[in-house]
């Protein structure tokens, strides 16, 4: 059977066998669809089964002499279909079984008919189920690039075919990348190529036909156009809100806007996508756009993500949908479409809901926050549990040192404690006691798996999304105060001067005596205990135990990191943070000169120096705005294996090597690294996938995208909930600092908040307001009044809920005050 599998996970659609035939298929085009038809067999209220018919005798069949591979599918499919038939004439009941094929493909279907079997598309299926209409909304649509839609002219030029593609790459006349659509710009996108042409990193893209149906995160082909050709990347904002889906004429008069005259150096490689070699579609979380012909069939979906297309929809539920937030699949995208053509998935809820917001984000950011399943939870402890003699092997007990933890309050997850004492040649033992969370996740089995898909645990504002199970991550690997729990322990000798004199590294076990508190090291909201709105903000607030504790995490960081590639020089997993290219720096160093203070870059241990002396006495708040910015020209810091990099430096740390192992309840890094110290101190036996450098590079990609889409999903939630915040608070004023400068706005940063925001002064249906822009001292000339990077400014802050699905904060420069001159209207 073939069948969209947004139709096969309605719980309407039950009793269905799925061949072994079909499942390989699926396997072999979409690994995430394979997985969402094994769930659904694996839901018993469905009634699916899958049916091994390669294995079975009387279904199994030779693939003939010049016959295809997928005719000879096709042939299996169609035998298998009649064996059933003929299987479920035998048992003996008054009503009949009727076995119903269903399938997409019409000459499989019209073979099916010619040989007596009662076959059906998909699309006639679903349509004769009178009593479930809206299923009809969430059939595929079944046009691809190949087949046009009845009308219209060619918009975008054909894609060249993959095998062309492949011949074209290896002989250099095309280029493969990663496709990055514009957040603020849906006419440019940039293409990061893979490999080692460092002169062509990135490629700029400009213009529909150039941008040729290519979907964000994409992996492409493209051409570099002739260096007359080049562009500059643009510093226009485009959004693409218009509502004629096919008004190509306004698309050509938007492109001319971004060809302006620049500075030839400012020119970079540009060119132009000639075919798609692996598409990333995924469900798009959005809204209906208002459509303008009351009772249409045909609507455009408006996806949260600014980087995405459109989607054209066909929908009898306009109505019941407009004001929620819906998901819909992309199908296929026909060459003389201005949008690729989709279907309707299911509902989340009402935009502006809470709940739904949160789903969105997650789903937005592709965060797994399902329920633990219970092949996961099979794998956890039984209760009551307590430790024995056997997870005594190979551990120290520890319990008599006084040993403490640190953490925020209302934290449960505590991975980390300290102890600190003299001993008897007067030297100081220090010890850093990390939660023993590898004990009780296993190599291999549901627990690890599910683990390590999640990567890491994700904290909103109001919830947590953990990467285990809440019997670990809260109680049993948590180290709480006054109970016994398994730890794996760095312990240092250390002189006065705190110089090390010896290193070890033990599994223990530990009685935490006391849990000091924190304060919280982020934005932190007051929740309402009724509504759960936010009705208080208040930005961080750093004591000196948050240094000492750091300190200390960061030192058992670097021991473990030293000692896992001593032993495992291929295979151990590491950390690091590549230096910024020197050109990185320039905003910050023009920042510092502009207030007469010079910022060194040449190292990280210069940068560091020279930060811990700019500042200004009539200024303090000057050098925190200096650390902002300088942190916002850092890399990513990201995992990799050590046997397949040569580059070890952690930049930001100023050390050589680093990894993480104080984090495991949160991080799955650091349980791959609990197990290499493990098998390195003799405390654990090794397994395949933990020598498989491939595997664990493999592994490093995923954790690094969890990592990354974790960080966007907390800044999404903060954002929400500020949002909020500002929506019952109504308009204030409040004290800022000027971060940035552009072109025509500036960036400020409200202390009181931890807030960030974008002051702009062109906006439609305002005065045109003359500006100049001066990129070297950076400052932005307002008609009279010049603002500059670090000015105190007083904002106006406001939610700007115009926008329901894309709902901002909107500021106001309110001092100093900006007098309007010009009455022209744009």
């Amino acid at each position: 059977m073939y069948c969209s599998i947004d139709i096969l996970e309605d719980p309407v659609i039950k009793n269905v066998i799925v061949l072994q035939t079909v499942l390989q298929e699926v396997r072999n085009r979409s690994a995430p669809v394979y997985k969402r038809i094994r769930d659904v067999i694996q839901n018993p209220e469905k009634h699916f089964y899958s049916f091994t018919n390669e294995h079975h005798r009387e279904t199994y069949i030779e693939q003939g002499r010049g016959e295809s591979s997928n005719d000879r599918n096709d042939r299996a499919i169609r035998v298998a279909v009649k064996w059933y038939n003929e299987h479920l004439k035998k048992i003996e009941d008054e009503e009949k079984i009727q076995v119903i094929f269903l399938t997409n493909d019409r000459t499989n279907k019209e073979k099916a008919l010619e040989e007596g079997i009662t076959a059906y598309t998909c699309e006639e299926y679903i349509k004769s189920l009178t009593a479930n209409p809206d299923l009809v909304d969430r059939l595929a649509c079944v046009s691809d690039e190949g087949k046009e839609i009845e009308s219209g002219k060619i918009i975008f030029p054909e894609h060249i075919p993959l095998s062309k593609l492949q011949q074209g790459i290896k002989s250099g006349i095309y280029l493969q990348g990663t496709y990055r659509a514009s957040r603020d710009n849906y006419l440019e996108a940039t293409v990061w190529v893979h490999g080692d042409a460092e002169e062509n990193k990135e490629i700029i893209i400009q213009g529909l036909k150039h941008l040729n149906r290519a979907v964000h995160e994409d992996i492409v082909a493209v051409e570099l156009l002739a260096k007359d050709e080049w562009v500059a990347p643009s510093s226009v904002v485009l959004q693409d809100d218009g509502q004629n889906e096919d008004d190509i004429e306004n698309e050509e008069e938007k492109e001319n806007i971004l060809k302006t005259s620049v500075n030839k150096d400012m020119l970079r490689p540009t060119g132009k996508v000639v075919g798609i070699i692996k598409r990333n579609w995924r469900p798009f979380c959005g809204m209906l756009s208002k459509s303008q012909i009351k009772e249409a069939r045909r609507h455009l979906f408006t996806p949260a993500d600014r980087r995405i297309p459109r989607i054209r929809i066909e929908t009898r539920q306009a109505d019941t949908l407009e004001g929620q937030r819906i998901i819909v699949a992309i199908d296929g995208w026909p060459r003389n479409s201005r949008y690729p053509n989709g279907h309707f998935v299911k509902s989340l809820g009402s935009a502006g809901d809470k709940e739904t917001e949160t789903e969105v984000l997650l789903l937005e950011h592709d965060v797994p926050h399902q329920p633990f399943s219970q092949a996961v939870l099979s794998f956890l402890p039984k209760m009551p549990w307590s430790i024995t003699e056997q997870d005594m092997k190979y551990r120290e007990d520890l319990r008599h040192l006084y040993v403490c933890s640190v953490d925020p309050p209302g934290c449960t997850d505590i991975d980390d404690a300290l102890h600190c004492r003299e001993v008897e040649n007067g030297n100081i033992e220090v010890g850093v006691h990390i939660a023993d969370v590898s004990h009780f996740i296993r190599p291999g089995n549901a627990l690890d798996e599910e683990s390590v898909k999640r990567g890491t645990t994700v904290y909103l504002c109001e919830k947590r999304i953990d990467m285990v199970p809440e019997l670990l991550s809260s109680n049993l690997c948590s180290l709480r105060s006054n109970v016994d729990r398994l730890a794996f322990s760095c312990i240092w000798e250390m002189n006065h001067k705190a110089e090390i004199l010896k290193t070890r590294f033990t599994k223990s076990i530990i009685n935490s005596k006391v849990t000091l508190t924190l304060s919280s090291p982020e934005v932190r909201f007051h929740m309402d205990s009724e509504t759960h709105d936010p009705i208080d903000l208040q930005t961080k607030e750093l004591k000196e135990t948050n240094s000492m504790v750091e300190e200390f995490m960061l030192l058992a960081n670097v021991s473990v990191a030293q000692k896992i590639y001593e032993e495992f020089p291929e295979f151990a997993l590491l950390r690091k943070h590549p230096a910024p290219p020197p050109s990185n720096y320039d905003i910050l160093v023009k920042a510092a000169k502009s207030k007469n203070l010079e910022i060194k870059t040449d190292s990280a241990k210069a940068l560091a120096e020279s930060l811990d002396k700019a500042g200004s006495p009539t200024f303090p708040y000057l050098n925190t705005l200096l650390r902002i910015l300088a942190t916002r020209c850092m890399m990513q810091a990201v995992y990799f294996c050590s046997g397949m990099d040569n580059d070890f430096h952690h930049y930001g740390l100023a050390s050589p090597i680093y990894t993480h192992f104080t984090s495991p309840i949160r991080r799955y890094a650091d349980i791959i690294v609990h197990r290499l110290l493990a098998v390195a101190i003799g405390a654990d036996s090794t397994y395949p996938e933990l020598t498989d450098k491939h595997k664990l590079a493999d592994m490093c990609k995923n954790l690094n995208y969890r990592h990354k889409m974790a960080q966007y999903a907390q800044r999404a939630s903060v954002a929400f909930h500020t949002q909020l915040f500002f929506k019952n608070k109504g308009v204030v004023n409040e004290d800022a600092y000027i971060l940035f400068v552009r072109k025509n706005a500036v960036v400020v940063l409200i202390p009181k908040y931890g807030l960030e925001g974008t002051v702009f002064f062109e906006e439609k249906g305002k005065p045109t307001l003359r500006l100049d822009y001066n990129n070297e001292v950076p400052s932005l000339t307002v008609e009279d009044t010049t603002l500059h990077v670090f000015d105190k400014v007083k904002v106006n802050i406001m939610l700007d809920a115009s926008n329901i699905q894309h709902q901002k904060i909107r500021m106001v420069l309110v001092e100093p005050k900006v007098s309007y001159k010009k009455k022209k209207m744009i």
